[in-house]
């Protein structure tokens, strides 16, 4: 583990939306405020700022965006993406931020899981999970937290997310993660 000798398991949060109040960010900060001791969640709010991918600009050419992008993924013990389905697939900027992971090792054994915040986007979530099965040898297929929070606003999310059921669900849910990584 990068951090462990640090105390601190890493969690790198990434939102399939882009939009500042989305269900998913909302989520995601909820789920940083709720970890347990030993674990931090870092939620990354860049992904809006990514220049579209190209080989083209990689190597020499990758902008300064990206190669900060791409130290914090290395940094991080495990990455958590939480994603809306957009027209029945993933969205472009989630979609963007793998693509300019997939010629380096950044990563290729990175665990990671998924949080969701839908009782639906099933189409995405079968896309999703390809993707991430192809670029990540470690990706934790069975670790998995959805909780249906669609129509309610950030307020709703943070009030329904610190009832027992779902803190102790999202702790659990963290927990999970940490042990699958450390098992292997």
């Amino acid at each position: 583990m990068i951090n462990e000798a640090q105390g601190k398991f890493q969690i790198l949060a990434l939102s399939g939306s882009l939009r500042a109040s989305s269900t998913n960010k909302t989520l995601l900060r909820e789920i940083a405020k709720r970890a347990p001791i030993g674990i931090e969640v870092e939620l990354y709010n860049g992904l809006a700022d990514f220049p579209i991918f190209s080989v083209d600009r990689e190597g020499e050419h990758t902008p300064e965006i990206i190669l900060e992008f791409i130290k914090l993924v290395e940094r991080s013990d495990a990455l958590l993406i939480s994603s809306p389905e957009y027209v029945r697939a993933i969205p472009g900027g989630i979609k963007n931020a793998i693509d300019w992971l997939v010629s380096g090792d950044a990563i290729i054994n990175k665990p990671i899981a998924l949080a969701h915040a839908s009782h639906r986007g099933e189409d995405m979530l079968v896309s999703l999970r390809l993707v991430l099965n192809t670029v990540s040898t470690a990706f934790l297929e069975n670790v998995f937290l959805q909780i249906p929070l669609i129509g309610k606003t950030p307020d709703q999310i943070q009030e329904l997310l610190k009832e027992k059921e779902y803190s102790d669900k999202i702790q659990e849910f963290l927990a999970d993660i940490k042990k699958c990584v450390n098992e292997n």
